[in-house]
């Protein structure tokens, strides 16, 4: 992967993956159903919590810079109201997405937004909550597939950005790292590469070269080396799936204290 990708790629990815997420709730069994990979939540609660949020990104988005959530994302959010009915369902979905592609159009990927990520690698403007919103669409979709029974990976284009905005959005924070200063590599098979450091400073990832075929790794190595599809480097990241379903190398106990790791400044 040689750069991000485009806003209007973000925008089109949102909406085929808001398009899918309603393909599975459509055919799974029941609203009932428990979602396993969100624990305590039934697919209505899953369907409530991505609408809600597009609904409310879309008031975000629209509100343009601030310090905190604005009183109009608060009040789209307080006054949520999500039909019951299954059949009123993707509707009601759709036109949640529809009012946050909507907002995102209209801004642009430069306009200034309130995020919960000022502290982290990624910007704080509505091309970074596009970007966000994507890989959160994504997951949700493998959980409302997981809890209809027929998970699929995420599709590669999704994946391969999802793993840096992960590893930029929700792992980078100013706040030291507690133990001894070290690294994490992700390596995709599908050829891509990243690097998480973790010391004083806190932690921030780079784009790294693949391992070669001749050492299989960088001469500088890191205290851990974690292989997999883009796509279950993703679902690791997002807590779906176990470290033990990927190839780790190094210490597998650092994988532990980074879980385990709450920065006190995001």
């Amino acid at each position: 992967m040689e750069k991000n990708l485009e806003f209007p790629d973000l925008l089109r990815l949102i909406d085929e993956r808001s398009t899918a997420f309603r393909t599975a709730v459509a055919a799974a069994p029941s609203l009932d159903v428990q979602v396993p990979t969100c624990p305590g939540w039934t697919l209505f609660d899953l369907v409530k919590h991505l609408g809600g949020g597009d609904r409310f990104w879309a008031a975000i988005v629209g509100a343009g810079p601030a310090d905190a959530p604005p009183a109009e994302a608060t009040a789209a959010r307080a006054a949520l109201e999500v039909p019951r009915e299954r059949e009123a369902l993707p509707a009601w979905l759709s036109a949640s997405t529809q009012l946050l592609l909507n907002a995102l159009r209209e801004a642009g990927p430069e306009s200034g937004c309130w995020t919960w990520w000022p502290a982290s690698q990624s910007p704080q403007t509505s091309g970074g909550i596009a970007r966000h919103r994507v890989q959160e669409t994504a997951v949700h979709t493998y959980d409302a597939q997981l809890a209809g029974g027929v998970p699929q990976p995420l599709p590669l284009g999704v994946a391969l950005d999802g793993v840096e905005e992960s590893l930029f959005t929700v792992c980078g924070t100013p706040s030291a790292w507690p133990h001894k200063p070290t690294a994490f590599d992700f390596h995709t098979a599908e050829g891509c590469s990243w690097r998480l450091t973790v010391d004083g400073d806190g932690a921030r990832s780079t784009r790294i070269p693949a391992p070669t075929t001749v050492t299989g790794e960088d001469s500088d190595a890191a205290g851990a080396s974690i292989r997999g599809t883009a796509s279950e480097l993703v679902l690791y990241l997002y807590d779906r799936i176990p470290a033990d379903s990927l190839h780790v190398d190094g210490d597998a106990g650092l994988l532990d204290l980074l879980r385990a790791w709450e920065p006190e400044e995001k």
